[in-house]
């Protein structure tokens, strides 16, 4: 059994990476910002951290499997995510914000379980992913985009 100290040190952790990717997605104004990535991955560590928690009680007296919490976790984020899609004219937005809840959420079940190593790497990938990838995104596909328009391509 993990100590209360362990538990509060996983939730601060979940919030603290999920925090990061949440601000990333606040400074760039989308819908489902700081608060919302913050609360996705506390959720999902907090059942986590509980399914563990109801593992070692029944340890030997029932057949039970931590892990199957933590799927119904990564299928209802789906949900949630879906939330943060809207459809316009011009096409589909909102699709890296679901992504990005989607991680946060895989992130707090990581840190639940106690696989910091993993979480602090995918968190720091995320925000490469979603600041620095944008920049090599607009470089690559919208200038060219905008240079083909101005010129009748």
């Amino acid at each position: 059994m993990i100590s209360d100290l362990q538990i509060i040190l996983r939730l601060v952790l979940a919030v603290a990476l999920s925090g990061l990717i949440g601000f990333e997605r606040q400074f760039h104004r989308r819908h489902a910002g700081l608060r919302t990535h913050i609360l996705v991955a506390l959720g999902s560590c907090l059942i986590m951290l509980t399914s563990l928690y109801v593992f070692d009680i029944y340890k030997g007296e029932a057949n039970l499997d931590p892990t199957r919490i933590a799927a119904g976790v990564i299928t209802g984020i789906g949900f949630l995510g879906a939330g943060t899609i809207i459809k316009e004219r011009e096409g589909v937005r909102g699709l890296t914000t679901a992504a990005s809840l989607w991680v946060v959420a895989s992130i707090g079940l990581a840190v639940g379980i106690g696989f910091f190593q993993a979480a602090v790497f995918t968190a720091i990938l995320t925000l490469i992913v979603l600041y620095f990838l944008r920049y090599l995104e607009w470089i690559m596909f919208d200038g060219k985009q905008k240079k083909g328009v101005e010129h009748g391509l």
